[in-house]
């Protein structure tokens, strides 16, 4: 039985295209990602200003004195972005939060429509109770949703 299982996801993989060691591979780094994203998620929100989401402007690079600290940074939460909209693509179709993992992508990432896209986010009704419960763990005030 475990064999004629076997053999079949061999087929299915190979009629996607994928490899069985590069699946054996990345499902591991899947598994690590939902891992991290659940430990990390809840923090991330918590720490959160309660009025983030009115805020009208927010600075493109971090508040720092010095011109290439900033710019260093900015350059590396794109590249940190980037890795992780990959890696949230890829978990679409492998073991792993996919979409949470894009989500966090487009939060690093500097896109135009980035904000609206944001704020329309946190006004889904279940996105919105998440983040309440999230916030009610940790001892912090519900935020300012939209």
């Amino acid at each position: 039985m475990i064999e004629t299982i076997q053999s079949f996801t061999v087929q299915m993989l190979a009629m996607l295209g994928i490899h069985p060691r590069w699946l054996a591979w990345a499902t591991p780094i899947s598994l690590l990602t939902l891992l991290g994203t659940i430990a990390v998620l809840p923090v991330l929100v918590a720490r959160l200003p309660q009025d983030y989401f009115y805020r009208e402007h927010r600075p493109l690079l971090p508040d720092t004195d010095h011109w290439l600290l900033r710019l260093s940074l900015l350059v590396l939460k794109n590249i940190v972005g980037a890795v992780l909209l990959v890696a949230g693509i890829a978990m679409l179709v492998l073991p792993g939060p996919g979409l949470i993992t894009v989500l966090a992508a487009t939060a690093l990432l500097t896109l135009p429509g980035k904000y609206r896209f944001e704020r329309w986010l946190v006004s889904r009704p279940t996105v919105r109770a998440a983040i309440a419960l999230m916030r009610q763990r940790a001892g912090r005030p519900p935020l300012d949703l939209p």
